[in-house]
């Protein structure tokens, strides 16, 4: 397998794990360790067609085609489980809003008691 294909597999999901690291590691986040979990399985579904290539050849299964439809349908879906835990991360995140509570919002600085903004014309 020539370097190359290595690098431009695998390049892309180990930048995006050291960014993500060095964000998590210097921000406080709610849910580091949901982030930290999308990280890695993303990078794991990077890895995964080497790993089975691996296994293949040294368990000798290559020629056959079941085992290729099994690998064309789990590395989408490793990379589908990192997608839903970055998901879950934020959604997880946001600010939950309770029902029947409006947010209290202070009136502006500009408004005057009857609602009017100061500087206006009344009418």
């Amino acid at each position: 397998m020539p370097l190359v294909t290595l690098i431009r597999s695998l390049g892309p999901p180990l930048v995006v794990l050291a960014v993500g690291a060095v964000l998590l590691i210097r921000r406080r986040v709610v849910r580091a360790r949901l982030m930290w979990a999308a990280l890695v399985v993303q990078l794991a579904a990077a890895v995964l067609p080497f790993a089975w290539l691996l296994l293949q050849v040294g368990t000798g299964l290559g020629g056959r085609t079941v085992v290729g439809l099994a690998m064309i349908l789990v590395q989408p879906g490793v990379e589908a489980l990192a997608w839903l835990l970055a998901l879950g991360a934020v959604v997880a995140a946001a600010p939950r809003r309770r029902a029947g509570r409006e947010p209290s919002a202070a009136p502006p600085e500009s408004a005057d008691r009857d609602g009017t903004e100061t500087g206006s014309p009344r009418t």
